[in-house]
């Protein structure tokens, strides 16, 4: 029995790395650039969020009051983030009809609460920023990281479009991106390319929003968390220390 069960144990990581390692591609993943603690960035990322995500994806996990914690105001939050509802404590319900989002993408697409935890903040800083154009596809769409993806490039206004481009290094296929049309958030740059640097910070404030909003509580919690530790070190092991004394004090 105990073979067994640890047959089955390994074979449910072993499934679970190589689905990993199919959904990534073996595409390396750029370090997102989270910072919970940054109140501007998260505001920002909440409003792209409702703008570019919502319409299609739900984070019913996700109310609107929580976004109070960031440094928004009630009224700001009615007035630029809250267009599915009207009550500033319901959740972040999808605008999209289930049904009509499963016609037209094949699947219903996914709600996003917990998908920093899931997929991992570089996973998604990564993949927000590696479509291309790719005409075989039913969108006209593809993504470096996770291939033959349904999702259309939804952000593709402020980033432009960008084309795959393979070579050969000795028996490997590298691939390449390459921005053949600039965006909104793209510059020229001083050696004729393009600059994606503000798209890229568009893109981090958003995967720092959604990282935050797979669990509210972390930065709260972290500072309960410093907070135990200081009483224990500079109070509680003084106390302990005291009374260890006084209760030996008389054994020689």
């Amino acid at each position: 029995m105990k073979k067994l069960i640890n047959s089955l144990l390994f074979a449910l990581l072993a499934s679970t790395a190589v689905s990993s390692i199919a959904a990534s591609g073996n595409v390396h993943l750029d370090k997102a650039p989270i910072d919970l603690r940054n109140a501007e960035s998260l505001q920002r990322g909440a409003q792209t969020f409702v703008n570019y995500c919502l319409s299609c994806h739900g984070a019913i996990a996700m109310r609107y009051n929580r976004l109070k914690d960031i440094g928004l105001t009630e009224a700001q939050i009615k007035d630029n983030l809250m267009f599915t509802t009207d009550k500033v404590g319901n959740p972040m319900k999808v605008a999209m009809d289930a049904k009509e989002a499963k016609v037209w993408f094949g699947a219903t697409p996914p709600d996003l609460s917990l998908i920093a935890r899931s997929r991992g903040s570089d996973w998604l800083y990564t993949y927000l920023r590696t479509f291309y154009r790719d005409e075989t596809r039913p969108t006209g769409w593809n993504n470096l990281v996770f291939d033959k993806v349904g999702m259309p490039h939804v952000l593709w206004q402020l980033q432009g479009e960008q084309v795959l481009e393979t070579k050969k290094e000795g028996e490997h296929e590298v691939h390449t991106l390459k921005l053949v049309k600039p965006g909104l958030l793209t510059r020229g740059a001083e050696n004729g390319g393009f600059d994606n640097s503000e798209f890229d910070h568009r893109v981090a404030d958003l995967v720092n929003y959604m990282t935050y909003m797979s669990e509210p509580a972390q930065v709260k919690r972290e500072q309960i968390g410093y907070a135990v530790v200081l009483f224990l070190l500079f109070i509680l092991v003084p106390l302990t220390y005291l009374l260890k004394k006084e209760y030996w004090k008389d054994v020689h």
